[in-house]
């Protein structure tokens, strides 16, 4: 058996924690250094995770220059994703990334294209796309069992409750709102299962201040390739944790709904109402951890790329601007073969 990879983390606070456990749990991997700016956070994860003093750092750069690491974890604020996974891929270390990958349309269209260019295995922490629920329901679209033609997608949570006072709800560290939170994972859904790419959009949104820089209620109406219609509302003031997507075809549908952040399970039926697919299982972020665990060990795409976490930027950053102006806005979209530059443009 191949040598357990050495992982460091870079943000050990409460998530970054829970998800850094789940790499000491497994086989394939060893967690041999922690880094975080505050001192309690460092001294509550080494005591959890077993990561004794000398390998716990304020400075996540002294962490990647003073221990012989294979791979990080990338756990911190969402504004410095960016600025980590660079430094990681400087250093010849694969990435597990949680979402939302990085916040601004430029940034995440220059690091998508550094991570293309690199050998190393880089995955964004979206654990939908290794869930059966939602990759049933991408192969039927893919297979041509489901031709959508209209997507309705929401989740819920009591977000503004649980955050307010943290970063989440500090821009210049959290991106945005809700909808760079929580909502990034129905995005990416939808544009992942549905393999269409967003061409337009419009947004409507509530904002926790009063600069309009974090949402907290978020309804958009989007426009996708071969001209599927999504209709996606992210609530951040909810009494309870729900997610449903149904994807209406001609011939089939698909209803995926959960409650909590445990379960999801799917159904796919005809015009008759007969089920042809029933599908259900844990929605565990034990499972992306595995995931990009095996790509690195089988030298493979991991199962949510730079790629499928751009278009989720994109759309956001896109309803934003959106919801901003009154007007329906135009996502052009990354230009990688001729080197072109992400961005907006108007219709």
């Amino acid at each position: 058996m191949a040598e357990p990879l050495r992982v460091g983390v870079v943000g050990a606070g409460r998530w970054g924690t829970n998800i850094a456990t789940q790499f000491r749990d497994n086989s394939r991997a060893a967690v041999a250094a922690l880094s975080d700016i505050a001192d309690r956070n460092r001294e509550k994860a080494g005591e959890r995770l077993g990561v004794d003093s000398a390998h716990r750092y304020e400075n996540y750069e002294a962490m990647l220059e003073g221990e012989p690491l294979d791979a990080v974890q990338i756990t911190s604020p969402h504004e410095l994703h960016y600025e980590h996974t660079l430094a990681a891929l400087d250093r010849n270390l694969h990435v597990l990334c949680e979402k939302p990958f990085v916040p601004g349309i430029d940034r995440a269209a220059e690091l998508t294209r550094e991570i293309e260019a690199s050998d190393r295995v880089v995955m964004v922490g979206f654990q939908r796309h290794v869930h059966p629920a939602y990759t049933a329901v991408r192969n039927a679209i893919a297979a041509g069992d489901i031709e959508p033609n209209l997507v309705t997608a929401e989740i819920t949570q009591s977000w503004i409750e649980s955050v307010a006072g943290t970063w989440r709800v500090e821009p210049e560290l959290s991106g945005g709102g809700q909808l760079y939170d929580t909502g990034s994972h129905l995005l990416d859904a939808v544009v992942w299962m549905l393999g269409r790419r967003p061409e337009r959009v419009s947004a409507e949104m509530e904002f926790y201040d009063d600069a309009g820089r974090v949402d907290v209620q978020a309804t958009l109406s989007v426009r996708l390739e071969n001209d599927t219609v999504a209709n996606i509302a992210v609530s951040g003031d909810a009494s309870s944790i729900h997610e449903r997507i149904v994807v209406q075809g001609d011939q089939r549908r698909a209803v995926l709904t959960g409650t909590g952040w445990d379960y999801r399970g799917v159904e796919i039926t005809d015009a008759e109402g007969e089920t042809h697919t029933a599908v259900d299982g844990d929605l565990s972020s034990y499972d992306k951890v595995d995931g990009f665990l095996r790509a690195v060990a089988a030298d493979e795409t991991p199962p949510a790329t730079a790629r499928d976490a751009f278009y989720a930027t994109a759309l956001t950053e896109a309803a934003y601007e959106a919801a901003r102006s009154g007007e329906r806005v135009s996502v052009r979209q990354y230009r990688h073969a001729d080197g072109g530059r992400a961005g907006r443009s108007p219709d």
